[in-house]
């Protein structure tokens, strides 16, 4: 794999959202309430990172219906979200000093 080109992105940057982005890119799915945890924010707060994320394209959501009407939500990275994190790293360590 080729190095990401450096490219700032202002949907990432946003320290919750790149925090959102870091985690999912380990790889699989999250469910909401292990990010909502692991960031300590709000249902709302991080409802509204994932929405922007969403909108971009981002990470997709997949809500999962169990018994007695309870749904679960999961979210995953997508390829344009994990292009966008790694140029967004790369456009970070291409103005940090050495």
């Amino acid at each position: 794999m080729s190095a990401p080109e450096p490219v700032f992105d202002a949907v990432v940057h946003a320290p919750q959202r790149l925090q959102i982005c870091a985690m999912l890119a380990r790889g699989g799915e999250i469910e909401f309430g292990v990010l909502r945890e692991g960031l300590d924010v709000t249902d709302a707060t991080l409802s509204k990172h994932l929405r922007t994320l969403t909108e971009a394209g981002y990470v997709e959501l997949r809500r999962v219906q169990r018994a007695r009407g309870q749904a679960r939500t999961w979210v995953q990275l997508t390829p344009s979200g994990t292009r966008a994190l790694h140029g967004h790293f790369a456009f970070l360590r291409s103005i940090a000093p050495e």
